[in-house]
């Protein structure tokens, strides 16, 4: 356990910080702006082509369809994969209401799922006992690392399921070398600003190696038409804007070095943390390349702890206070408290700490120190 002394650095220390990066390309998408102004091509402009076929080449994919957000990613994947009515779709409890939300809306049923305890990443045993009453499974690479897909594709083509990467927090990741989208039929993105890959303001896409998904994809986002005034299925307004793709692009010839930040910031706090009592440090899972979208530490008494961060200018959080079977919105799913009890344990535990690139050792050192002062006296 490393000595720590809190006073070293003062000032706030922000859970993310967008700036840095807003900076770093800010040169690169003033000129990408102007471009966008001066031609007019405000809509489906030149931008979101390339953007879209370098977004497929840096995964791997043979295609990338931009969308408006992640949620509509999610469910424009879900029905391009012929998932609909009536059909259940596996999906983890730790994941943000925004992956029940895509089944529902493609009017399937979410059917929760435990994680598994040390890198809260969907179980596959846990989708071993449920995969005879669904017809998918949308598996969520949760904090920067993939769900344990390998696991997961041998149930999924033991049963016959389809199978949809929610990546949402996963650009750059890899499974056994395999990035977001080489594991399922589909995978869909968020480019919310704060992702690896973030937009400056909403954003998402489709990655697949399926020309008809593809296909499907594009007509769902742009009203179900492929040429102007043809609608032969009903779409939605949902295009990924060319500015965003400006910014996009910028931002993608970044994104292994901001995820390399990330990287090397991880380390830094599994070495002020080691040891330190009751701190649970983060964990890789076996064939993960991780790139520490968050970095998520489980503390008993975590509110308080967390308070006493807040307080102290620290801007930790959690991801997620409530597991997903236990919101609102999916009580119709008759799930109670206890239903998934490795989600509900880890719900009252998780606190993310600050990582972004741009984070210094002297912030990092101040976060570990209160942490620390934080949980002895709560200990």
């Amino acid at each position: 356990m490393t000595t720590l002394d809190s006073s070293l650095t003062t000032g706030p220390v922000p859970l993310v910080d967008l700036g840095v990066q807003r900076d770093r390309v800010a040169g690169e998408v003033a000129e990408g702006f102007a471009r966008v102004l001066a031609t007019t091509a405000f809509i489906g402009g030149p931008d979101v082509g390339a953007f879209e076929e370098e977004f497929a080449a840096a995964t791997g994919r043979v295609h990338c369809v931009g969308v408006g957000n992640g949620t509509d990613a999610l469910e424009f994947a879900l029905r391009a994969c012929g998932i609909g009515a009536g059909d259940g779709v596996a999906l983890p409890a730790n994941t943000f209401v925004a992956s029940a939300e895509a089944v529902l809306r493609a009017g399937a049923r979410p059917v929760p799922v435990d994680v598994d305890d040390e890198h809260l990443l969907l179980d596959p045993a846990a989708l071993e006992a449920v995969a005879g009453e669904v017809r998918a499974v949308l598996p969520v690479h949760l904090f920067g690392q993939m769900a344990p897909m390998a696991e997961i594709a041998d149930v999924a083509a033991r049963h016959g399921l389809v199978v949809v990467e929610d990546a949402a927090q996963a650009q750059g990741a890899t499974h056994r070398g395999v990035p977001m989208g080489g594991w399922g039929s589909a995978a869909g993105t968020s480019f919310y600003p704060g992702k690896n890959l973030g937009a400056f303001g909403d954003a998402g896409a489709v990655t697949t190696d399926d020309d008809g998904i593809a296909r499907t994809v594009r007509l769902l986002a742009n009203h179900g038409s492929e040429v102007k005034y043809q609608h032969p299925v009903l779409g939605f307004n949902s295009r990924l804007d060319t500015l965003q793709a400006v910014v996009l692009r910028a931002k993608l010839r970044r994104l292994a070095e901001w995820n390399a930040e990330r990287a090397a910031a991880a380390q830094r706090y599994a070495v002020l943390l080691d040891g330190v009592p009751g701190v649970r440090l983060p964990g890789v899972a076996p064939g993960n390349e991780h790139v520490w979208h968050l970095y998520v530490v489980r503390v008993p008494a975590r509110d308080a702890v967390l308070a006493d961060l807040n307080a102290a200018g620290i801007g930790a959080g959690v991801h997620y206070p409530v597991p997903v079977h236990l919101t609102g919105a999916l009580a119709p799913g008759g799930h109670a408290a206890g239903d998934f009890p490795v989600a509900e344990r880890a719900a009252g535990e998780i606190l993310s700490l600050p990582i972004y690139p741009g984070i210094t050792a002297a912030q990092q050192e101040r976060v570990a120190a209160v942490l620390t002062g934080a949980v002895a006296r709560r200990g």
